[in-house]
């Protein structure tokens, strides 16, 4: 069964804007804590941002800080990562991840139970 569906990547120039969005089903509808990831070429994976369910919480990787904002609508388990001023080195793919368990917003990979099959970003220099 299909648990997370990332959608919105693509090509955009530096100082563009892009919108991801990541629909949640199954058990991953349930998550305390959802997540984005990326991968660049060569690159282990890395953390970007999560969100707590309330919304009354977010952690931002400080590469994005500042650019990049996670929101989440419940109503339709869909999570978003509005990504401003991109820049060359935010090229990769992006994830997103559920955490089902209770506990502060995480930023490890192991930390995190479903993941969706990536969207890639690239952003031209």
């Amino acid at each position: 069964q299909v648990q997370l569906v990332e959608s919105g990547g693509g090509l955009v120039q530096a100082g563009g804007s892009l919108r991801l969005s990541c629909a949640a089903s199954g058990r991953a509808s349930n998550a305390l804590t959802m997540g984005w990831f990326r991968q660049a070429p060569g690159k282990e994976r890395e953390f970007v941002a999560a969100m707590a369910r309330s919304g009354s919480s977010t952690y931002y990787a400080d590469s994005v800080k500042g650019r990049f904002t996670i929101s989440r609508d419940n109503a339709k388990n869909t999570v978003y990562l509005q990504m401003n001023s991109l820049k060359a080195e935010d090229t990769a793919v992006y994830y997103c991840a559920a955490d089902l368990h209770w506990g502060p917003l995480r930023h490890r990979t192991d930390e995190y139970d479903y993941w969706g099959q990536g969207t890639q970003v690239t952003v031209s220099s």
